[in-house]
């Protein structure tokens, strides 16, 4: 039997514990600590980068303590559309339910390719496309098969890439070099000058990266055992691992040797590493290894993240009910995790067939996901304001400390990154604009379903 709320549609089964939900957390993310990032040195420099990561960080901690109040008010499987919906009504459920899915549904094909391109490089027999069909396959069927049971590996795979990044700051601290880090910080000068403000712009989004995704946490909030007190915890001390993470992996990154070497390449870590041990070494081959862990904590969580925002958009008549669907046995949403990998797997084996801008489509893909996750950024903190005004009524089990100045700075900071963003992107920018116009006609067509489906607003009190 399908588990079903008080209205009698299909609800899911509350299972997670706070360590699950942190494990989620941290794991959506944490393949960002391991590449990406240091793209943003080769505009920026060291120290350029990490003035732009530092401002970046703190707009995601500033962020995740306020967008925490919306998930402890409305813990919704939809998430940020949820949210929007109860602020600004159905038009703004569906930008914000736009947004995260673009978010988390093109994300996941370019960490699956960079799985496939990692294990392609131990089993050169291997197809990298096949590899990451393959990851998608085994990844959705854990996903079908249980959240408790996708919910430990998550948090198992998120322990041990933790520990490799750990790892990898001792083994080079010896060899670390104050001098090596400063060296050309300011965009190749020694010294800051107003020519390095552009490059640190440049590189905001490499910054995003070390944090992208975290607040899909929101989406599990349904399964939470008692989403009030596990949410906050698992989000703060989600946030403060990143933090801690990304600046530790920087600095030890920059300091091994000739940071330049290491600012165009998709594996900053182990060529750093190499720096001090050597290519022989068997630390080198270890986090070389182990370091697909990252990887697929990330794809793992993302695939958990899209299927209960499909999930939710189907159930309150945005997309089609069919989406809706629990699994008779397992109680996770089935069709919708399935949905999400025929898009993936698709854009997978579209990658050399279409490009923009001279890049191949995962490319633009990865570009395209942060531009729905500033958007969704956004109107969450246009939500927290309105719901303050027009709900002040409203359970807040947690509230947003520092309120307004918290999720005012937030808001200004995803607005500095939306503008960079589209300056630097205007291309894709005009895709991600398109993508939201083809979807607000399906919205205006799904008016009737709209109104014919019973909307789901579970009730934060009796969570738990």
């Amino acid at each position: 039997m399908n588990a079903k709320n008080g209205s009698g549609v299909p609800a899911l089964k509350q299972t997670l514990g706070t360590i699950q939900l942190w494990g989620i957390a941290v794991g959506l993310v944490i393949s960002g600590e391991y590449f990406g990032w240091s793209y943003g040195w080769a505009s920026a420099g060291t120290l350029g980068f990490t003035v732009t990561a530092l401002f970046i960080a703190a707009m995601y901690t500033a962020f995740i303590f306020s967008f925490t109040e919306l998930t402890t008010s409305i813990p919704h499987a939809g998430g940020p559309f949820a949210y929007s919906k109860k602020a600004f009504g159905p038009l703004g459920g569906y930008i914000a339910g736009a947004a995260t899915l673009i978010e988390f549904v093109f994300a996941p094909p370019a960490i699956a390719l960079a799985i496939g391109a990692y294990l392609n490089v131990q089993f050169s027999s291997l197809d990298p496309k096949t590899a990451a069909v393959g990851a998608y396959l085994v990844f959705m069927t854990l996903n079908i098969v249980g959240v408790q049971i996708a919910a430990m590996f998550e948090l198992c795979v998120t322990v041990l890439a933790i520990f490799e990044l750990l790892v990898f700051m001792g083994v080079v601290s010896p060899g670390f070099s104050i001098a090596h880090f400063v060296k050309g910080g300011w965009s190749g000068q020694d010294h800051f000058s107003l020519a390095s403000i552009p490059g640190m712009f440049a590189a905001i989004p490499f910054a995003i990266w070390f944090f992208l995704a975290i607040e899909g946490v929101a989406m599990a909030a349904e399964e939470a055992k008692d989403p009030q007190r596990s949410i906050p915890i698992a989000y703060i001390t989600g946030i403060i691992t990143l933090v801690l993470l990304a600046i530790g992996v920087m600095v030890f990154a920059g300091g091994a040797g000739d940071w330049t070497k290491l600012a165009n390449i998709n594996d900053p870590l182990p060529q750093a590493m190499k720096l001090i041990v050597g290519e022989h070494s068997n630390w080198l081959h270890m986090l070389v290894w182990l370091g697909l862990f990252g990887l697929i904590a990330s794809f793992h969580g993302i695939i958990l993240g899209y299927s209960r925002q499909i999930f939710a958009l189907a159930r309150d008549g945005y997309l089609p009910g069919y989406f809706a669907k629990i699994h008779p046995r397992f109680n996770t949403p089935h069709r919708a995790i399935l949905a999400g990998g025929v898009i993936g797997i698709a854009a997978i084996y579209s990658d050399q067939l279409i490009t923009l801008g001279g890049q191949t489509l995962t490319a633009n893909i990865v570009t395209m996901s942060v531009f729905g996750a500033i958007t969704m950024y956004i109107i969450s903190m246009l939500s927290l304001f309105r719901l303050r005004r027009s709900a002040p009524d409203m359970l807040r089990p947690f509230r947003a400390p520092l309120y307004p100045w918290f999720p005012a700075f937030a808001l200004a900071g995803a607005c500095v990154c939306m503008a960079t963003m589209i300056y630097y992107n205007l291309l894709i920018f005009g895709v991600f604009a398109a993508f939201l116009a083809c979807g607000y006609v399906v919205f205006l067509m799904t008016k009737n379903s709209r109104r014919l489906a019973q909307s789901v607003e579970p009730n934060p009190a009796a969570q738990g």
